[in-house]
């Protein structure tokens, strides 16, 4: 009998050929039946053209683009023509920066909230009044005080890294065991190695799921704040295609961004197994 696992795989298989499928027929039925194109304009949006008619790229088309960019993921030829590899990798990098920070910030704090009520009580109305704000609400602020463009970013990354981290902390350490903290404090054991042999191993497994979302997040977030900002990254990217009115590469910088997306949440999800259930 198939694992559970197996059977998932296989499901997933064959719910992305059903997929694919459907797609590869919308495509073609489009192309016998869709309004007539200019071919000049067609050629330069990605779309395939029959008979004087046309259709949204398909499956194969798609394949096809994608194979042209793994060839040559980070060849430089100028200010707007970059390596899909290399446009990920000045994302990631913009990303590695904010969230690095946010988490220099959000995981100390968070422990100081969490460890005493009474700061909690004090910063909670702050903290509620700025988590719900869009983190791209402080693109033109950031863009009119650090006057540049890539820095703006970054911090917009912090921002929006900073609250999911933060919240997940301070009730983390808010809700580990009174009777451990009784048995340390009875041993007389320093409020510093409490803090580092008691509480961070307790509060460990929902510190990092507060990381994982905001990993989500700021991926998420580069995206749109490197549409505004334009320069390099994944989202000027899929700007600048859209602006050359080329479709197929959009959808293959769409797809790219998922897949990084899914890589970076199973890097969390896997150390996250790994403080929860240690070998």
């Amino acid at each position: 009998m198939s694992s559970p696992g197996l059977r998932s795989a296989t499901l997933s298989i064959v719910i992305f050929l059903l997929f694919t499928l459907a797609w590869h027929v919308a495509v073609s039925g489009g192309a016998s039946g869709g309004p007539a194109m200019d071919p000049e304009y067609a050629k330069l949006m990605g779309i395939k053209v029959e008979g004087g008619k046309s259709a949204m790229p398909g499956p194969l088309d798609i394949g096809a683009k994608l194979v042209e960019h793994l060839r040559k993921p980070f060849y430089d030829n100028g200010p707007n023509d970059k390596g899909l590899g290399l446009q990920l990798l000045f994302s990631l990098g913009r990303v590695a920066l904010g969230y690095g920070l946010a988490i220099l910030v959000a995981i100390p704090l968070g422990f100081v909230i969490g460890m005493f009520p009474v700061i909690y009580r004090a910063l909670d109305p702050f903290i509620q009044v700025m988590k719900p704000v869009s983190p791209l609400a402080w693109m033109p602020l950031a863009l009119y005080t650090i006057k540049d463009s890539s820095l703006s970013a970054i911090f917009v990354i912090f921002i929006c890294s900073l609250w999911p981290m933060l919240i997940n902390t301070a009730f983390g350490v808010a809700g580990v065991r009174k009777e451990w903290l009784n048995v340390a404090r009875t041993l007389e054991v320093s409020s510093w190695r409490q803090a580092i042999t008691v509480i961070l191993p307790a509060a460990a497994p929902t510190i990092v799921t507060g990381m994982r979302i905001s990993i989500g997040i700021a991926w998420l977030v580069i995206v749109a704040a490197e549409m505004l900002v334009g320069g390099t990254g994944i989202g000027y990217f899929v700007w600048n295609e859209w602006n050359n009115l080329s479709i197929a590469n959009v959808i293959v910088a769409i797809l790219m961004i998922g897949l990084v997306g899914m890589a970076l949440d199973l890097a969390l999800a896997r150390f996250q197994r790994r403080i929860t259930f240690p070998e």
